[in-house]
């Protein structure tokens, strides 16, 4: 289940905000989620489209968290964003809004209530300009 998938890769993204991610790692987050190949392969797709587009990315955050730069949030809730976003910019074959939905729910787990809303209003506003067409 891709919810699973976007779960792994939420912590493998969090956890190289601290330390580098190795194999062993990845194979033990897979393993406790008991993922499918196929989950394991978008769980790798998403950390991968994370790290290759992560200057983007970051922009994107410094962009629509109007007065939170990425640096200064907490590490729960830019991770999520990343992720998110990733979606959102790189995978067309997930509709944002199930990008935005499940963002919110991992945020709900992981993070304070607060970051719910917070989580929603960035992403809403990314959804908004891309209505529009204008480049994200």
């Amino acid at each position: 289940m891709r919810t699973s998938a976007r779960e792994c890769a939420f912590k493998l993204v969090f956890s190289r905000a601290f330390h580098p991610v190795d194999e062993s790692l990845k194979k033990s987050v897979f393993k406790s989620a008991n993922l499918s190949e196929q989950d394991r392969a978008y769980a790798e797709l998403l950390v991968n489209t994370v790290e290759s587009n992560q200057t983007e990315l970051f922009a994107m955050i410094d962009r629509y968290a109007i007065g939170f730069s990425h640096t200064r949030m907490f590490p729960v809730d830019r991770s999520v964003l990343l992720v998110a976003l990733a979606e959102i910019q790189y995978i067309d074959e997930v509709p944002d809004v199930v990008a935005v939905d499940e963002a919110v729910g991992l945020v709900k787990r992981y993070s304070t209530e607060k970051s719910t809303g917070f989580m929603n209003g960035i992403l809403s506003s990314v959804l908004k300009q891309k209505k529009k067409g204008i480049e994200v």
